[in-house]
């Protein structure tokens, strides 16, 4: 395995965002899906509101909130949201 020159990365990166910004470059970016609602994720694992909290160790006030409306997930929390939306099968495994 090879040592990685993080000093020399950063350098590489700022030299990228330079040429970038000169219009020399043209920087491609990466964009995450939008995830579906809580309610239809844990609707797909046949969980109830009260399962899916326990499953991702939040309140169940707050799997109620996210569906009202009312507060949006954190990132970590839509972090592990995504997980669940697309590889449920890790958490079956754990029910």
């Amino acid at each position: 395995m090879s040592k990685r020159d993080i000093g020399l990365e950063i350098l590489e990166g700022i030299e990228d965002i330079k040429a970038h910004e000169a219009g020399v470059k043209v920087l491609c970016s990466h964009g995450l899906k939008v995830i579906a609602a809580p309610k239809e994720i844990h609707s797909k694992l046949n969980l109830s509101q009260a399962a899916f909290e326990g499953l991702i160790g939040v309140s169940l006030r707050t799997v109620q909130d996210w569906e009202k409306g009312r507060r949006k997930p954190s990132g970590l929390a839509e972090a592990l949201l995504r997980i669940v939306e697309k590889k449920p099968e890790v958490f079956t495994q754990i029910l």
